[in-house]
């Protein structure tokens, strides 16, 4: 199942949708079905089955071209990072390769949707890009074992988890840049567990910008595998069903090129992570 997020004209309230094929579907305005308004509040109940199959039956087509994506979840609980989970990108950004998982914040202000401006702030030009797969946690808890932690994932994403470089290394906490306004995406859908394979282990994933292939790995590279990040994430923090985990990206971000690569306004910068879907974002100038 492939669930979205989305706002239509005049673009005030979120809806829930249901990707099939290259349909989206939704419930029709007025309609009178008892059913969770949000892909949060769908998973706390534990009705994303009973969900997709009101949508598929009940649902109209969506004109794509005049909604605006939003991030899955658009406020989550909490955005973990996961910093320097691959060999070749802690390399090329001349750091140790970590034996603990490299755990940081993001905050919602920080992301926008599928389709929807990467803005560039004013103060800097440094802004770089970092494909990653996304999971979302269903079931939350404490003290995670190894062993059970993929029983807590719900779904996966496709994320950009951009930054702006000279800020993040403007003191030893990577906090202020890598949470500036809309400098990131994640969407455009929510792909339930069950599609995918456990853990999201053996997925090809690729960041072209201007068509161009900038990074490509495969999730089976990550030097901290999901279930290993819940394990460590729960033994100090509750974890609460929406909570994000952007797990990491793979080599060849710009800042470690020679001349360095920094997206400007203008440009276009796709992520693919097969199976799970294709982000798109154009960059735009702060204004």
């Amino acid at each position: 199942m492939k669930f979205v997020t989305f706002s239509s004209e005049p673009f005030q309230t979120s809806q829930l949708g249901l990707l099939e094929g290259n349909d989206l579907l939704a419930l029709p305005a007025g309609h009178q079905y008892d059913h969770p308004a949000t892909l949060l509040e769908a998973m706390q109940k534990d009705t994303l089955q009973e969900t997709a199959s009101l949508l598929k039956k009940h649902g109209v087509k969506i004109d794509q071209a005049n909604i605006r994506f939003l991030p899955p979840i658009p406020r989550p609980p909490k955005i973990f990072c996961v910093g320097l989970n691959y060999v070749d990108h802690s390399k090329e950004s001349n750091m140790d390769q970590p034996t603990y998982p490299t755990i940081f914040a993001r905050y919602h202000t920080s992301l926008t949707g599928h389709k929807s401006p990467i803005i560039r702030p004013h103060s800097s030009i440094q802004l770089d890009y970092e494909g990653e797969l996304v999971a979302f946690i269903g079931k939350g808890g404490r003290h995670i074992s190894l062993a059970d932690a993929l029983d807590h994932v719900a779904g996966y994403s496709v994320g950009n988890e951009a930054c702006i470089r000279d800020y993040q290394f403007k003191a030893p906490q990577w906090t202020i840049g890598k949470n500036f306004d809309q400098t990131g995406s994640i969407g455009p859908a929510f792909v339930t567990a069950d599609e995918l394979p456990r853990g999201g282990v053996g997925l090809d994933i690729q960041t072209r910008l201007n068509g161009v292939v900038v990074q490509h790995a495969n999730t089976k590279d990550m030097v901290f595998d999901l279930a290993t990040v819940i394990q460590v994430l729960s033994e100090a923090i509750t974890l609460e069903c929406g909570d994000m985990i952007i797990a990491g990206t793979p080599s060849g971000v710009g800042m470690a090129r020679k001349p360095q690569l920094w997206m400007k306004p203008g440009d276009t910068v796709e992520v693919e992570i097969e199976g799970v879907g294709l982000l798109s974002n154009n960059i735009a100038q702060e204004s």
